[in-house]
């Protein structure tokens, strides 16, 4: 048991640096949790609804799994991309909060008036998004013209030491570039995965509609940009698509109808893992061992500090209806197998301050081993025509069409 207080922070660098290179008995960080509803056992939580392939509507992701050696129905909770963005959300607020910082691209401007600003650690393909390839410096040079976007754009699979440089984090939740027509894209597989699942799920139902003080008339209308006006029109005609009834601008009445009413489970549980095989895969060119050792120990620390920072708290929200409150946790070491089982040692890596001080040791040794990491993001600016798509973004062009609640 590894207690990370005083000296012993150096004693854990030391283990994952020689297990991010496969050089011990380690092979992976294994975070195994379980939550509850803030309602007690059996309340109903609510997953994310998806268009079922097989009715065309919406539903959840349900599958079998193994769970305790019994084949056994999960509901989805949050998948390993959503995991992924809570970990870098949390980095990025602590960022923010100036007590830490980790490279990253940032793109502001403004738009009606609107701050706006993007970074890679918000944009769904991270620094090889769009945003940033259609982004330009203070100096009006286009990213991949740059110091920052002509390292990444030159990096591959044998050297990504460009990336380390920039993004780090990308190295840690994985990245795939996609946006720039290459013969080879470079694919960063993830080195870092979680996912929750409720376990043994009974589908629940509720009534959704929308009740109207006025109970105006649910008649058929004439949109414009200007806003609406009655017609003569009894049943409205599809194929106008200036025409529309009046509930559905938000006025007048919707029945209540059956929809999904959330899940029932036996548990909910949270899975999460650190793969020292993907972190030994790194390659970073011709850098020293020393370089490389450090470096691959500076992205699991990363990975340890994200998901301390998203998931340490006694309870989480993953969306309106879903509300958890943590029951326990054990964080472990798992290693190579002894008579037919992994070996697994309790790591003692609770609180996101235990994380922070294993990844401030992990910068210091790999800023001594010649790893460059910049102290302020790369910040750029909007190309013209993303600048004018972000404008149009924030302009009201008529009235919307209302859900039902």
């Amino acid at each position: 048991m590894c207690d990370v207080r005083g000296g012993a922070v150096e004693a854990l660098y030391e283990r994952l640096r020689a297990a991010a290179g496969l050089q011990s008995g380690d092979g992976a960080v294994r975070v195994v949790a379980e939550y509850e509803p803030v309602g007690g056992p059996g309340s109903p939580i609510f997953p994310p609804t998806v268009k079922v392939k097989a009715t065309d509507a919406a539903g959840y992701l349900v599958e079998p799994r193994w769970v305790d050696g019994q084949q056994v129905d999960v509901v989805l909770l949050d998948q390993r991309q959503s995991q992924a963005n809570r970990c870098e959300t949390a980095l990025l607020a602590a960022i923010e909060r100036e007590g830490t910082f980790i490279p990253h691209l940032a793109l502001s401007t403004q738009a009606a008036g609107v701050d706006v600003r993007v970074t890679s650690l918000e944009a769904p393909h991270r620094s090889r998004d769009a945003y940033f390839r259609d982004a330009m410096d203070a100096d009006n040079q286009p990213f991949d013209k740059t110091e920052a976007g002509a390292g990444l754009q030159a990096a591959s699979a044998g050297d990504l030491r460009a990336y380390l440089r920039w993004v780090p984090s990308d190295l840690v939740y994985g990245v795939w570039d996609s946006h720039r027509k290459r013969r080879i894209q470079v694919k960063i597989p993830r080195a870092y995965s979680s996912e929750m699942v409720g376990v043994a799920p009974l589908a629940g139902k509720r009534a959704a509609g929308r009740m109207d003080p006025l109970n105006l008339p649910g008649e058929v209308v004439q949109v414009t940009s200007s806003g609406w006006q009655f017609t003569d029109s009894a049943k409205k005609n599809t194929k106008d698509k200036s025409q529309a009834k009046l509930s559905e601008l938000g006025h007048g009445m919707i029945p209540p109808s059956e929809g999904l009413g959330g899940v029932a489970v036996k548990a909910v549980q949270r899975t999460a893992t650190l793969s020292m095989a993907q972190l030994a895969g790194l390659r970073f060119g011709d850098a020293s061992p020393e370089f490389c050792a450090a470096g691959r120990a500076l992205v699991g620390a990363v990975a340890l500090l994200g998901d301390r920072l998203a998931f340490a708290a006694p309870a989480i929200r993953l969306r309106s209806g879903c509300d958890l409150v943590l029951v326990s946790e054990r964080i472990e070491w798992v290693g190579r197998g002894l008579d037919g089982r992994p070996a697994t040692e309790p790591l003692e890596l609770a609180s996101p301050e235990q994380a922070r001080a294993l990844f401030e040791v992990a910068v210091a040794r790999a800023e001594a081993a010649g790893v460059e990491w910049p102290k302020k993001a790369v910040e750029l600016q909007p190309a013209p025509g993303l600048q004018e798509a972000i404008r149009r973004s924030f302009e009201v062009t008529g009235i919307g069409e209302s859900e039902s609640e």
